[in-house]
């Protein structure tokens, strides 16, 4: 479509000059280059992506921590909207690691030609709706002024680095790092006692890397986890060639599962075999590895007996591999359903405690008092140390909108809107935010599936969207406070008809920042229902939005069911 056949409506009496744009996006990662290529690309508009940046890649531009991977299978994490690309590009390996990933984005870049509408080194610091203009006002932390119609964040869910506030952890003499911002030229462990703090999906992948090089070890776990092994490997050639042949029917398998990876739960139940067959089926899933294993019998996730079956199996993983039994119960208290959590996947996590200069010291029983000079000092004892690694995660899903500083009509900041947690409709839109579009936001499947599938659903949505009111001549679009209350409690329910809501200390809830609301934040209730949910809405004359021209609303715009 060109541009010429686009009504630019309100957008058409914005100033003219070069930091003028139809849309801004913000993030150059998985989103923001989809986002772009069909904005520019198929609807002909003027676009500009903000990237704080010095390059593409987003979330795996920043996550470079030893043994960053991917926990979905290349063959899935990648785009299936262009097949040429499909074709082209070639994964190395079953779980991707992170260089791999930064070189596949930048590959799609290219052949797309994004890079030229992308600031890179560009970290916006507010963002402010100016109602009588209907503008969005982007600024920089250089001072730059963007203006735009629309503002589309893709600024991912797992990308605001959340580092505890620890008392004295300013004292610490030696060098203390985030695995979320971490030196992109690396670190070096030879020699080195190392203390690293956290053992959720992030901490479990950087453990055995540390470990090879570091002189001890030291990993302080508050919360115990599952792990399945990742069972990774360079891909065969004779695999290559059937992902190629087969694109359409993987398209197919994501976009029909809960959790948008290319595999379907089996058809069954926990208790719906003998104890001895369950246990064979666990064992292989095991040795097949990865998240697979969570889709072995359909009622895992509802069904607390059925889950506890699954619990015991992988506990019972844990104290048959590591050796010492004091570490191996420790990592073996467990206090949550299995997969209630985010489920890791790991290459040789638990292995690694067998080594002699790997201890673990566990925070139920003798809780962080402080940071010193020298390390870190427990309620029993001080560790010396070198090196500080915090394996503590992220803000999730808010922390990264939170920091650019939005404000919509009214001068209502998005913080004040959220004081009380995320309220969102399809997690696409905020009410008193008109045309900005927050991609895989709260409220949205996001991290609970495969996060491209989830993007390019959200990114493809977004674009028909615009579509619709340039065509349209439409000036705004917001959700009603009606179909923002109607989809929380939605969100609320799907949550509460799993065992997820369980795990009291989850991100999906906040609980690892302080202070943060304690809301369930993704949608629980599946990529595939979502999706429906979305299209219907549409088709409904996008039904839950408003959209208005200079004030006025028009029609077809009947709150949400």
């Amino acid at each position: 479509m060109s541009s010429a056949s686009i009504s630019k409506g309100a957008a058409g009496t914005a100033p003219t000059s070069n930091m003028h744009f139809d849309a801004i996006v913000i993030g150059a990662g998985f989103t923001g280059l989809y986002q772009l290529h069909l904005l520019r690309g198929r609807l002909g508009l003027k676009v500009k992506v903000l990237e704080r940046g010095d390059g593409v890649g987003g979330t795996w531009y920043w996550n470079r921590y030893p043994g960053a991977r991917c926990d979905s299978e290349s063959h899935s994490y990648c785009y299936y909207f262009d097949d040429e690309i499909l074709q082209e590009w070639e994964w190395s390996e079953r779980y991707p690691q992170q260089p791999e990933i930064v070189r596949y984005l930048n590959f799609v870049a290219d052949k797309l030609e994004l890079k030229r509408d992308i600031e890179f080194g560009a970290n916006v610091t507010a963002a402010r709706y100016d109602e009588a203009a209907n503008l969005w006002h982007v600024e920089t932390e250089a001072g730059e002024v963007f203006t735009a119609k629309y503002f589309i964040t893709g600024v991912g869910c797992l990308s605001s680095a959340n580092v505890p506030n620890i008392p004295g952890r300013d004292s610490f003499k030696g060098d203390w790092y985030h695995t979320g911002q971490w030196p992109h030229e690396g670190v070096d462990f030879t020699g080195k006692r190392v203390g690293q703090i956290g053992t959720g999906s992030t901490g479990i992948q950087a453990v055995p890397v540390i470990a090879e090089t570091a002189e001890h070890l030291t990993v302080f776990q508050r919360t115990a986890n599952y792990s399945i092994p990742a069972q990774n490997g360079p891909l065969s050639d004779e695999f290559k060639k059937w992902a190629k042949q087969n694109t359409d029917e993987i398209r197919r398998k994501m976009h029909a599962s809960t959790n948008g990876h290319p595999f379907l739960f089996e058809d069954r139940d926990a208790a719906d075999v003998t104890d001895a067959e369950r246990q064979a089926i666990y064992e292989k899933a095991w040795e097949v590895g990865g998240l697979r294993f969570r889709a072995v019998f359909r009622d895992l996730l509802i069904d607390k007996a059925a889950n506890d079956t699954a619990a015991e199996f992988l506990k019972g993983k844990i104290r048959e591999i590591v050796k010492d039994p004091q570490k191996a119960e420790i990592l073996a208290t467990i206090d949550h359903p299995f997969a209630t959590k985010r489920p890791p996947i790991d290459t040789g996590y638990f292995e690694a405690y067998n080594r002699d200069n790997v201890s673990i010291v566990d925070l139920r029983k003798t809780p962080i008092v402080e940071i010193t000079e020298k390390g870190v000092r427990t309620a029993d004892q001080e560790y010396e140390l070198d090196i500080i690694v915090f394996a503590t995660g992220f803000d999730a899903m808010t922390g990264s909108l939170l920091k650019l500083g939005i404000v919509g009509r009214g001068g209502v900041p998005l913080s004040k809107a959220w004081e009380a947690g995320p309220r969102t409709y399809l997690g696409l839109q905020v009410a008193g935010f008109p045309n900005m579009f927050t991609i895989t936001g709260p409220g949205s499947p996001s991290v609970l599936s495969n996060m491209p599938v989830a993007i390019e659903q959200h990114v493809e949505w977004v674009a028909d969207c615009i579509e619709h009111m340039e065509k349209n001549g439409i000036d705004r679009i917001e959700p009603t406070e009606e179909a923002v209350a109607g989809w929380v409690d939605h969100v609320n329910d799907a949550a509460n008809a799993t065992l997820l809501p369980q795990a009291g200390h989850s991100w999906y809830l906040g609980a690892n920042v302080p202070g943060k609301p304690r809301v369930f934040m993704p949608y629980a209730g599946g990529m595939a229902r979502f999706r429906k949910i979305c299209d219907e809405v549409a088709a409904d004359g996008y039904r839950g939005f408003a959209f208005s021209n200079d004030g006025v609303p028009q029609s077809g715009l009947h709150a949400a069911q």
